[in-house]
């Protein structure tokens, strides 16, 4: 069968499960949107995948493109991208069209016109409905999409890439003592929270743990210069190994997150999370107390409170955490996206 992605920024993780659908005789094919300059991944992909960069298309060379393509299914990124919605609107009725979104729901007016206007901008050019998890599925549902028509799962983790990371937590004679944070270095992440929160708990009790940040973006200049924080820079996944192995738990305190893939990630290479109630992923993959803490969005108290907690468990506590935390990183892969993709078709 031939499937047409119409995507934004693209992700490793995402690659992961295209490459299921390629071992699986598939042909896809990829609009993508560029690299983004704050997260210059590079790309390894599958065979069967054929990629195009959207900057060289009109919207009218888009339909050009997509009917030489002629695929089974069509996949659209969210509805940002108007060519993309104007070409899902000409497939409508004679394939599957399936819109993505991770937006969860929020009641702000830009929502509630989107309701109303949803009838004739979503409901036209897209027959079905595939989101991340349930805070995404509420707003499909006020979107006017019928409960039939939305599935959940549409992201998942590089699992075979990042569960075998697990077993160096397990098996440490000395747990790692070395909280991780991987993201974008700006105001949205709320690493100015961590960073505060952080040196105000070194100054006031004697401890052996470090603070290991991997990413830039527009604040990596105003970073702290800390003795027990690390700046590690941009990592590219192939790099980021050696670190998560000698890393021991993982922190994303984001104001802002719709889902955060991340959170996947790490539960699935078997680290304790200590993670903000604004990330969607927390629905699915943490259990606050069970393999880490959830704190309130935008709490700096909190946020300290789950990080003191955190560097005060012993190395057993910390192991059980790591081990529930893989189980839940790994009740979701790309093989079963693939197979979800696959039951569209």
């Amino acid at each position: 069968m031939t499937i047409l992605f119409l995507y934004t920024e693209l992700a490793n993780y995402f690659l992961a499960g295209v490459k299921e659908l390629s071992k699986n005789g598939h042909s896809v094919h990829i609009v993508r949107w560029p690299v983004n300059k704050e997260a210059p991944f590079e790309f390894e992909f599958p065979e069967n995948v054929t990629v195009y960069d959207r900057d060289n298309y009109d919207t009218k060379g888009l339909i050009n493109l997509a009917n030489s393509i002629d695929p089974h299914l069509l996949i659209t990124s969210g509805w940002i991208d108007r060519g993309y919605t104007k070409v899902s609107r000409s497939f409508k009725n004679r394939i599957p069209t399936l819109l993505t979104m991770d937006n969860q729901w929020h009641g702000t007016f830009r929502q509630k016109v989107m309701c109303k206007i949803a009838p004739w901008k979503l409901h036209r050019a897209f027959s079905k409905v595939w989101v991340p998890g349930e805070p995404q599925k509420e707003y499909a549902l006020k979107l006017g999409f019928s409960e039939e028509n939305i599935e959940t799962g549409f992201y998942s983790a590089d699992v075979p890439f990042f569960s075998p990371q697990a077993e160096a937590r397990r098996r440490a004679e000395k747990y790692p003592h070395r909280l991780i944070y991987m993201g974008r270095y700006i105001h949205v992440k709320g690493m100015d929270l961590l960073f505060k929160a952080w040196m105000e708990i070194c100054d006031e009790q004697q401890h052996d743990w470090e603070l290991w940040c991997a990413g830039t973006g527009e604040l990596y200049d105003q970073r702290p210069n800390h003795p027990q924080i690390k700046h590690l820079g941009f990592l590219q996944p192939h790099e980021l190994k050696d670190h998560l192995h000698n890393a021991g738990a993982f922190v994303l305190p984001s104001r802002f997150e719709p889902w955060g893939v991340v959170v996947h990630e790490m539960a699935a290479a078997g680290f304790p999370l200590i993670v903000s109630s604004a990330v969607g992923s927390v629905t699915q993959f943490l259990q606050d107390g069970v393999n880490g803490y959830l704190f309130e969005n935008e709490s700096f108290a909190e946020l300290k409170s789950a990080l003191k907690k955190m560097i005060s468990l012993s190395d057993d506590d910390l192991r059980n955490m790591a081990i529930k935390s893989h189980q839940l990183g790994t009740s979701y892969t790309p093989e079963m996206w693939a197979r979800k993709v696959e039951s569209y078709l």
